[in-house]
């Protein structure tokens, strides 16, 4: 009698019936369902993530006849490093009407290398507290220069106001759809190449044979 074992290396039945499957699918099939399931992805967190909007305002560094524009703009750099420090956002907080946690969490500086200009952006779901919270910041950045420009001999002059944005600023549903395809295929690629590839028929069933035919076959000899 010959019993037929199974080699630790072969796969189980369910398992080579599953990779029969994959290897059965045709090779685009992989990277359509990826591309699909990620566009789906993409488009959902797009339609239920609530839109941003973004305002900026722009205030200025102009010396004093006392200094020079040199110093104006290593002041502008200065100022647009304390714009989101509680000095100015505790004052801000007044004119927002806003927590100091929401101007610290929602309100954004930046500075120009070759020009004493300080840009505050704020970001909100509603377009109104978004332009109201930078310009709140960029007022209070002000005051605080005119009282001290006797000792820095520079002040910080309103350039640009912000203003109720009419569009969101956070992307909409058809551009995180469009980057959830892509990753999504983009998986879906090197699923493809990490799928299982053909082997010989005598290789997946390859059997050993049992202890009473080696035993048998030394009877033999």
């Amino acid at each position: 009698m010959t019993v037929k074992t199974e080699s630790p290396t072969t796969p189980p039945r369910r398992l080579r019936g599953t990779l029969r499957r994959l290897r059965a699918l045709p090779p685009w099939s992989l990277l359509a369902a990826g591309t699909l399931t990620g566009a789906l992805a993409g488009g959902t967190y797009g339609a239920l993530t609530p839109p941003a909007y973004s305002a900026s305002a722009y205030v200025v560094a102009v010396p004093t006849t006392k200094s020079d524009p040199q110093a104006a703009l290593g002041f502008a750099q200065a100022y647009g490093r304390v714009a989101t420090q509680l000095a100015v956002l505790g004052d801000a907080q007044v004119w927002a009407g806003v927590p100091v946690r929401t101007l610290r969490e929602s309100v954004r500086s930046a500075t120009s290398p070759d020009a004493p200009m300080v840009a505050v952006t704020a970001t909100s779901a509603r377009p109104d507290l978004a332009a109201d919270m930078a310009n709140a910041v960029t007022g209070a950045m002000t005051r605080h220069a005119t009282h001290t420009k006797n000792a820095t001999h520079v002040e910080l002059r309103q350039f640009s106001r912000a203003i109720k944005p009419t569009e969101p600023s956070s992307a909409s549903p058809a551009l995180t759809g469009l980057v959830g395809a892509s990753a999504g295929g983009l998986l879906g690629g090197l699923a493809l190449l990490a799928r299982p590839r053909h082997t010989p028929d005598d290789a997946r069933s390859a059997v050993v044979p049992g202890p009473s035919t080696a035993a048998d076959s030394h009877g033999q000899l």
